[in-house]
């Protein structure tokens, strides 16, 4: 084993020429794992949040204008959601890759597809169902 008289013995050079030791070798797992669960999920939100003005296609007057006034606000919602999880998988891919990253790569690729949840569950809260 190399000693480096400051820092104490010197592991990156016992690994491989050439290997930088503060380089995570699997940062890209999270946010893998993450993008395969969140974007597929998301389309699936995505599908159903398209298909819920069908849900008054036989309401009357005033209940399809009360249903229309607040899908048009919680579309605007979801919408935002959304870009709200892309910007989560976002930075979870854009951290640096190095080992001191890694907590805050596996928060944020946890936090995308439970926020592709909770978006939808913010939707279906404001729509103000027949």
């Amino acid at each position: 084993m190399n000693l480096n008289r400051n820092t104490g013995p010197d592991l990156g050079r016992d690994l491989a020429p050439g290997l930088d030791p503060s380089r995570d070798p699997r940062a890209f797992i999270a946010p893998l794992v993450s993008s395969l669960l969140t974007l597929p999920l998301g389309a699936v939100a995505l599908f159903f949040v398209a298909l819920s003005p069908m849900a008054c296609d036989s309401c009357g007057d005033t209940a399809s204008d009360r249903f229309d006034a607040s899908y048009g606000v919680a579309f605007t919602v979801f919408a935002a959601g959304l870009l709200l999880v892309l910007g989560l998988l976002v930075a979870a891919w854009a951290l640096p890759w190095e080992r001191r990253n890694s907590g805050r790569r596996v928060v944020l690729a946890l936090t995308a597809p439970a926020a592709v949840a909770l978006d939808y569950a913010v939707f279906y809260g404001i729509v103000d169902w027949p």
